[in-house]
């Protein structure tokens, strides 16, 4: 049964520093109730958001509230999104190398997508999270 109590949880932005502290910051409001912790996985994130798991099992929906958004999306920028990318070049083989190397090549033009932007996107697909910042 689902429950239609409105969820609401909070985002502290201002507890992001780089891609890690993200992740801990989302498990913190997203799993704080569960034995095991979500990995360092866009592919996770976006399956977490479906609901099936964490604070989000059985309910239909949530409000997000984002605070220090800014903050967030300064630190989840270009330097940090180029880190990741050359990251995923430089370490095993199990990413698609031409892929990342065109997101990277985007990056640096001023047309690709930052870690921010990307997370953005994920929360953007899932209409039953609504963002609102604060």
């Amino acid at each position: 049964m689902t429950n239609p109590d409105p969820l609401v949880l909070v985002f502290e932005g201002g507890a992001v520093h780089d891609i890690p502290s993200f992740y801990a910051e989302i498990n913190r409001v997203f799993m704080a109730d569960e034995d095991w912790q979500l990995g360092h996985s866009l592919d996770a994130l976006d399956d977490m958001l479906y609901g099936g798991y964490g604070v989000l099992a059985g309910h239909a929906g949530a409000t997000l509230i984002w605070k220090d958004i800014e903050h967030s999306r300064r630190a989840l920028g270009v330097e940090t999104t180029r880190a990741w990318l050359q990251a995923k070049l430089d370490g095993n083989d199990r990413f698609n190398r031409p892929h990342i190397a065109g997101q990277l090549q985007a990056l640096d033009a001023g047309k690709g997508l930052t870690f921010y932007q990307i997370v953005m996107d994920i929360l953007a697909a899932h209409p039953r999270i609504k963002v609102l910042t604060g």
